[in-house]
């Protein structure tokens, strides 16, 4: 991979330089975001700052306990970054890069304002003869559609994540407390092969399930609970997302059943909705009539989806307000939900990359089963 990451920074280096507004024509370029590093770098930022310098050298700084030549991600000979390991256990990375930065001839230095804090931003802005200005997320725009090692990655992630929720719903469940089972799902991501979670796993039981936000508890599984279950394995970095709802014992009952086949066909609306040119406001909006019909219109919140790769939520949105169309090989969740509190409720998340009907249209990453089951 790491011929990969060489040319996503050349052409990072030549979107800013296309585009004068983004990078104010600056000398170089400093990357700070966890996420954005990896993605240039193949490896774990652990602290790190990542410098594109004007003579066309690529520095990666970060704290000598976590020096980042260590490893790296992907295989094949390392390239041509440069790293270096910053001795002083209280220096900034940042302003490391931007010293380097200063030290090399550069006068202005284009950093990402977005993720740094005030007082980061102020300790890179005090260093003598530089001149800051704004990387206005271009390496985010460049991460949307994501290649086909990419994909494989988030592939496994949602086998993993299939494979850890399959086994738990063959356990016995009756008795076992919301935040065992969140953790066993959890242990069960690692032990086949996760990195870890890709966001903390949630398991809603009964009336628990009505609340959109659940966070796990002590209240044990009852016969006849909902159970609604959301998780995601991080593999390579890269993120998956599920969530399914059962019914704990016996036959669900017939308010179930109907809260239930609702929130499927408004996620099948919205699955069938992804197609490379659709407006991401349309996506949501065929998801949302569904549940606007039934009188649930508030019920799917602010968004239908976001996408997915080396973070949960990453763009694009699936909203009623965002702008753009989708474009292929573009990973998105589709994440439907109605949530009646006091009495309890149905999510459905799935996990697919939006591919054209002529390759079959949207792949679906996980599959899980999405039958009402009775476990």
């Amino acid at each position: 991979m790491s011929e990969v990451h060489v040319a996503r920074r050349a052409l990072l280096r030549e979107r800013c330089a296309a585009n004068s507004a983004q990078a104010g024509h600056a000398d170089a370029l400093l990357v700070t975001r966890p996420a954005n590093i990896r993605y240039l770098t193949g490896r774990p930022p652990e602290g790190a700052a990542l410098l594109l310098g004007a003579d066309g050298t690529d520095t990666l700084l970060g704290p000598a306990a976590a020096d980042p030549s260590h490893r790296h991600t992907g295989s094949g000979p390392a390239d041509e970054l440069r790293t270096v390991a910053i001795q002083s256990p209280d220096g900034d990375t940042a302003v490391a890069a931007a010293d380097l930065a200063a030290s090399a001839g550069a006068r202005s230095l284009a950093v990402e304002e977005h993720h740094l804090t005030v007082t980061r931003y102020r300790a890179v802005d005090s260093v003598a003869g530089l001149h800051l200005t704004r990387l206005a997320c271009p390496v985010e725009a460049q991460r949307v559609v994501k290649d086909q090692e990419e994909i494989a990655a988030l592939r496994t992630a949602a086998e993993i994540t299939d494979q850890a929720l399959g086994e738990l719903l063959e356990s016995i469940l009756v008795g076992r407390t919301e935040r065992h089972l969140a953790l066993e799902l959890e242990r069960r991501l690692i032990d086949h092969g996760a990195e870890g979670s890709a966001f903390p796993t949630s398991v809603a039981t009964g009336r628990n399930s009505g609340l959109a936000h659940h966070r796990p508890t002590d209240r044990r599984v009852e016969e006849g609970d909902f159970l609604s279950v959301r998780l995601g394995a991080r593999y390579h970095g890269y993120c998956c997302q599920i969530g399914r709802t059962f019914v704990i014992g016996t036959a669900p009952d017939d308010w179930q059943v109907e809260l239930y086949d609702l929130v499927f066909a408004a996620q099948r609306a919205g699955r069938e909705a992804l197609t490379p040119g659709a407006a991401c406001s349309d996506v949501d909006r065929a998801t949302r009539q569904v549940l606007d019909g039934a009188g649930h219109a508030e019920a799917l919140g602010s968004a239908t989806g976001h996408g997915v790769g080396l973070e949960i939520g990453e763009d694009p949105r699936l909203s009623p307000g965002a702008m753009g169309k989708l474009d292929a090989c573009v990973p998105v969740t589709i994440e439907p939900g109605v949530h009646l509190p006091g009495q309890g409720g149905v999510r459905i998340d799935d996990t697919l990359v939006v591919r054209p009907a002529a390759d079959g249209g949207p792949e679906l990453l996980t599959i899980t089963t999405k039958e009402l089951l009775a476990l």
